[in-house]
């Protein structure tokens, strides 16, 4: 690997080492908020409602797997931790459930809303200071970019991701036993689907759309 590209790959670790944290870990906070709201403490209890990062890296899916992703220059992704939950703790654990599970798409929305509002801030720096102005368009951007696809990606309607979880709840208790037997199942479902490309066809569409739906609630122009 020449210079040139050692140079672009910390560039790019630089870029996106904090929206893809705070994208990963915030998203399993949610949970945990949304859990204790329902009555639900053990995330709380455990030291899991914290903002900092570090309570919440898994050393593969938040370091590891975003690099090595960066290094092949394919698809960024990445998990952290997941927020331990109890759902006989909770008041109505199956509806309740619906609302945990929704809550980490829903941070990464608001994440991503976050950073569009930063991209609208960075793009009036370019003529003053290009270059911290430059540097903060490509990290807004990139924060945009993960928080949709992260969001949309967990809205799968395939256990255990989120959209699972809230299909769950929303179904008779007879289709949820179906379910339930799939979950032990479901990530390789979806590594299957992913290998297929019947994901990128079907995520490609949603996640464009639901990008320049953030932008235009911004009030920035897409890119």
């Amino acid at each position: 690997m020449g210079a040139g590209s050692t140079a672009d790959f910390i560039r790019m670790i630089a870029v996106g080492a904090i929206p893809v944290v705070f994208a990963i870990t915030l998203h399993e906070v949610a949970h945990g908020w949304m859990a204790r709201r329902h009555g639900d403490r053990t995330a709380e209890m455990l030291g899991r409602l914290s903002l900092n990062p570090l309570r919440h890296i898994d050393p593969m899916g938040t370091v590891v797997v975003p690099l090595l992703t960066l290094w092949l220059g394919g698809l960024l992704f990445g998990w952290a931790k997941p927020v331990p939950i109890n759902p006989r703790a909770m008041r109505e654990p199956k509806r309740a459930m619906i609302a945990v599970a929704a809550a980490g798409p829903g941070a990464n929305l608001l994440m991503a809303l976050g950073w569009a509002l930063v991209l609208r801030l960075a793009a009036g720096l370019m003529e003053t200071l290009p270059v911290a102005g430059d540097f903060l368009v490509q990290m807004a951007s990139l924060g945009i970019s993960f928080n949709v696809l992260l969001g949309i990606f967990n809205l799968l309607p395939v256990p255990p991701l989120d959209g699972g979880r809230v299909l769950r709840g929303l179904v008779p208790e007879s289709i949820g036993r179906r379910l339930d037997a799939i979950e032990p199942y479901g990530l390789i479902i979806v590594v299957g689907l992913l290998v297929a490309g019947v994901l990128n066809r079907v995520l490609g569409p949603l996640f464009l759309v639901a990008r320049e739906l953030v932008f235009l609630l911004a009030g920035v122009k897409g890119g």
